[in-house]
């Protein structure tokens, strides 16, 4: 097991030096200058003023050198200070991180306790009026852009019905650990971050099931005289389950990385927003830092699904 881990972290490096690379130059090469963006409407701001921003944050040097200097330093966990708040990027972005994981979090959860039985009821109800709803469902959820659902709940549910708040974590004015008013600014934005993956998870585990029911030793359990919500929780579902952890790998590096759409849509201070803000002020330390946090953490899960895939299915061994 130590040497499958070893192994599989050795082999994530060039692929995280490459997206390094990958980030590093889309993020130069992009159009604008961050110097002339911060300091734009300064009256006194000069032209040797300019140059000793662009060497203090070493913008004058080939960009070859510029990544050699950063790639060293991020190895070392200091991926440069930003260029607008005049902080270390990725301190900064560790600030929003509980945010951002409590929303990813939250829409995992949903997926898991809405998208699996969903799946499995599917199953069981094949054919039926309940089986068509659930794949209509599933259907809609892929189909519908995140954005355009959240703006619907926010009028629906926001505007007209006044229910729930469009925006934010916590209500300006109300005490921080005020966990009922957390919750309910909480419900939209994981929602809709969870419908991809709930439409998900219940396709795959309508087709699993239909497929494990059909298998021999499912009747045979039945031949035993074995009780029904034995063989199916005992026999049928864990089987069913195995393809639903092959999905689960890199799903919460997914989420945190999609939550970027749901953050702008419902103004959650997380990860997401942060780093689309700083791409826009072309703030390159904190979009390196972000890019690379994300796809560090999506390697550490498909890890965990390896070990978690031979778990569950006793067939999967590592070596």
């Amino acid at each position: 097991m130590r040497d499958f881990i070893i192994r599989r972290l050795i082999y994530a490096i060039p692929t995280l030096i490459g997206i390094s690379i990958i980030t590093f130059a889309i993020a130069r090469l992009a159009p604008g200058d961050p110097i002339r963006l911060f300091t734009f409407g300064i009256r006194d701001f000069t032209e040797a003023d300019y140059q000793q921003l662009l060497h203090r944050y070493g913008l004058d040097k080939p960009m070859p050198l510029q990544y050699i200097d950063w790639i060293t330093n991020a190895v070392q966990g200091n991926f440069g200070e930003s260029l607008i708040y005049h902080r270390e990027s990725f301190t900064m972005l560790m600030e929003r991180l509980p945010n951002t994981l409590v929303l990813a979090g939250a829409a995992l959860l949903l997926q898991l306790v809405i998208g699996v039985p969903l799946g499995v009821v599917a199953a069981f109800k094949r054919g039926t009026w309940v089986d068509g709803a659930i794949r209509v469902f599933g259907v809609a959820g892929h189909a519908v852009p995140a954005f355009w659902l959240g703006l619907i709940l926010i009028i629906v549910f926001a505007v007209q019905l006044r229910w729930l708040p469009s925006l934010g974590m916590l209500t300006v004015g109300h005490d921080q650990w005020d966990i009922l008013d957390r919750l309910k600014h909480l419900i939209l934005p994981s929602f809709v971050l969870a419908l991809t993956g709930i439409a998900n998870y219940s396709r795959i585990l309508r087709t699993e099931t239909l497929d494990v029911l059909a298998q021999d030793f499912v009747r045979t359990a039945h031949a035993k005289g074995l009780r029904e919500r034995t063989v199916v929780f005992t026999h049928a579902l864990r089987n069913a389950l195995i393809p639903v952890v092959t999905a689960l790998g890199g799903v919460l590096a997914t989420l945190v990385g999609g939550a970027l759409v749901i953050e702008q849509v419902f103004s959650w201070p997380g990860v997401g927003q942060f780093t689309f803000q700083a791409a826009i002020a072309k703030d390159y330390p904190i979009v390196q830092a972000g890019v690379m946090f994300t796809s560090t953490l999506l390697v550490i899960s498909y890890l965990l699904r390896d070990l978690t895939y031979a778990i569950v299915d006793p067939r999967i061994k590592v070596g």
